[in-house]
């Protein structure tokens, strides 16, 4: 399994594969994103969907991420962990991926 870190630097590399897909989206949404892209800072909607995309998964990678350190969390301190420990660990882990 690949580290946080990893897989952040994995898509922040500008050489990543792209695919094409075919999407059902109404004609206002996307008259309206093109609307809106230039004012935002975007060359198009395409890559103004792809920016949205992209930060909905970033929010909801944290989120998981999160309820797994809580979970991992929980499960150390059944197992006689002591918090100052997890404390440690969780800041060193912190520092390392930041």
């Amino acid at each position: 399994m690949t580290t946080v870190t990893e897989r952040m630097n994995h898509r922040l590399s500008k050489d990543r594969q792209m695919t094409t897909i075919s999407m059902r989206i109404p004609e206002d949404v996307i008259e309206y994103l093109k609307e809106i892209a230039p004012a935002l800072g975007s060359s198009g909607y395409q890559p103004l969907i792809r920016a949205y995309i992209g930060q909905g998964l970033r929010q909801h990678q944290a989120e998981m991420e999160h309820s797994q350190l809580l979970i991992l969390t929980e499960s150390l301190r059944k197992h006689g962990v002591s918090d100052s420990v997890i404390s440690a660990a969780v800041a060193d882990a912190k520092r390392k991926t930041a």
